[in-house]
């Protein structure tokens, strides 16, 4: 067996070095061979997963969390030898939702996984940024979500609460957003204090956000909350993400659709996969079998 393995010293949680040294007896152990690369700056595990020759690997595996998932999908469906491996997530990152789906949120028992080959066929998020293809595994969230997402960059200093202090400020802000959604039997044409569209139940540190959500089902999940919700009220909604009861909540409005568009009065930025990324609007189509993972 011979895999590429990337680490980033300096990403996400900083335990990229840590981890390594902690999993490598495991494929020490089974004689697996480790082409190991430290990564050196945003989207160097794209770059590589995009342009390094696969054909010797039985995987590309990469010691991080959702963002370092993003980065490999993104490089190797963007291949122009459409060449694909299987990947493997170690996780080490702040955000570690996709592997909480698979319920490899262990970095040994992830290890393991790997060195046992078995893999699942799973689905990814194409989407369409102003002419732009990007890959979305877990999540494409506009408004609210978004705004939180972009403060929290700068409150890293207040940790992994930063996301919840920082939900209850943007919730006092109540800002309002006009858009139009367009989903496969229906267009909603409103305003809207966030929409979510989840491939992977889980988002963030554990959050529920889509309880109904499979990643090899063909469709992404629509959470959409409108505007018009009282402050007070979107504040007893909020810690039910936690559990996925918000879903049972009359102002929170769920769809599962194969195909959606979203496009707002005005053009935003976009949270996919936890990374500010792009623009509005957006069109999304779910692919089918799009990426292999090792899976326990």
């Amino acid at each position: 067996m011979k895999f590429i393995l990337t680490v980033n010293p300096h990403g996400g949680t900083k335990q990229g070095p840590l981890l390594l040294k902690k999993v490598k007896p495991i494929f020490d152990a089974a004689g697996a061979e480790l082409f190991i690369i430290e990564t050196t700056f945003a989207g160097h595990a794209q770059e590589l997963a995009n342009q390094l020759d696969l054909s010797a690997y039985d995987g590309f595996i990469g010691i991080g969390g959702d963002g370092t998932l993003h980065e490999i999908t993104n490089g190797m469906l963007s291949r122009h030898d459409g060449n694909k491996i299987p990947i493997g997530i170690i996780p080490g990152g702040s955000g570690n939702s996709y592997m909480h789906d698979l319920s490899l949120t262990d970095p040994l028992k992830a290890a393991k996984a790997i060195i046992q080959g078995t893999t699942r066929s799973l689905d990814t998020a194409k989407v369409d940024v102003n002419h732009i293809v990007k890959y979305a595994n877990n999540m494409i969230g506009w408004g609210l979500v978004t705004d939180v997402g972009n403060k929290a960059e700068h409150f890293r200093w207040l940790g992994t609460n930063r996301y919840t202090i920082l939900s209850v400020v943007e919730v006092f802000r109540h800002k309002s957003r006009s858009a139009t959604l367009i989903m496969d039997d229906k267009t909603i044409e409103d305003e809207f204090t966030f929409i979510i569209a989840c491939n992977s139940i889980h988002v963030g540190k554990g959050m529920k956000m889509a309880p109904r959500a499979k990643l090899d089902d063909g469709l992404i999940d629509l959470i959409v909350i409108r505007s018009g919700v009282r402050r007070t009220r979107l504040l007893q909604v909020l810690p039910k993400l936690f559990d996925g009861s918000h879903i049972n909540e009359p102002e929170v409005e769920y769809y599962q659709t194969s195909t959606f568009s979203l496009i707002p009065q005005r053009d935003e930025i976009l949270n996919i996969d936890g990374e500010m990324l792009g623009s509005t609007p957006i069109k999304v189509s779910m692919l089918s079998n799009a990426i292999e993972i090792f899976v326990s």
